[in-house]
């Protein structure tokens, strides 16, 4: 879980977001590393270590009790990585992420979609996930795309709930709703604002989302009226990454119509 708060960039044209990659690229060191690969613009260890140019913004977001260390780079426009070192202890420690701010009326939204694409370690305790906020941050959606819990709400991560199985499981409120281009279970609870969670049943690196569709089938359940789409981010809530583990976004892009 995120911040609902990132900083993020003014205007939010198509012509912006051109300029942001010539940008980008006029900023990149002409003394890049190795032959094919991309030197940062930006890096930054320090917790809420943040960037923002054109249409979208960055934050390293390390907030839970006990985190470790923990570096965020941006390499170009929606291509970033992280690097982190979490110790093996229950918690989120961090949810580095990119953030495109939405600022619409959901009724007035013709279209909103994402794509991404990502490598993740295969150890750890973490869920690769969007964060999306209502304006008043009163509603949060998490759409988790890849993680290393189970899909009915078990494992070594879980989602928000305000009731669990005596496993420990968190138990879904709707299993198996396919919307958004994919098949969801629906987890419902509490964190001083109401949370839904909706993991994949079958677990991706890349894909694209439908998240207009998904924020209309939530609607659609009573969860909330008309509200005003605040930001869109994408990243990874991570409870442990033992050692030091990668995590590198290749693409990421919010298209809102």
């Amino acid at each position: 879980m995120g911040s609902p708060l990132s900083p993020t960039g003014n205007v939010q044209t198509q012509a912006d977001h051109e300029r942001f990659r010539q940008i980008v690229n006029e900023a990149r060191p002409s003394s890049a590393a190795a032959p094919g690969s991309k030197a940062p613009i930006w890096r930054s260890n320090a917790p809420y270590g943040s960037f923002s140019l054109g249409i979208y913004s960055w934050n390293n977001d390390v907030w839970g009790a006990g985190a470790g260390p923990q570096t965020i780079s941006v390499s170009a426009a929606n291509q970033w990585d992280v690097w982190s070192n979490q110790p093996n202890t229950p918690g989120i420690k961090s949810y580095p992420h990119e953030t495109f701010n939405v600022g619409k009326p959901l009724s007035s939204i013709r279209s909103l979609t994402s794509s991404f694409n990502q490598q993740v370690p295969g150890g750890g305790a973490w869920d690769a996930a969007y964060d999306i906020w209502d304006s008043s941050n009163e509603h949060e959606i998490m759409l988790w795309t890849n993680y290393t819990g189970n899909p009915d709400g078990g494992g070594n991560v879980k989602p928000i709930s305000y009731h669990y199985a005596p496993s420990g499981a968190a138990i879904p409120v709707y299993s198996n709703v396919n919307i958004g281009g994919a098949t969801w279970n629906v987890f419902e609870g509490f964190n001083g604002h109401k949370v839904i969670s909706l993991l994949r049943t079958s677990k991706t690196n890349n894909g694209t989302v439908d998240i207009k569709s998904v924020l209309e089938w939530i609607k659609s359940k009573g969860y909330f009226g008309d509200i005003k789409v605040g930001s869109v981010q994408y990243g990874v809530e991570i409870t442990s990454s033992p050692g030091g583990m990668n995590f590198n976004f290749n693409n990421w892009t919010v298209t809102s119509k």
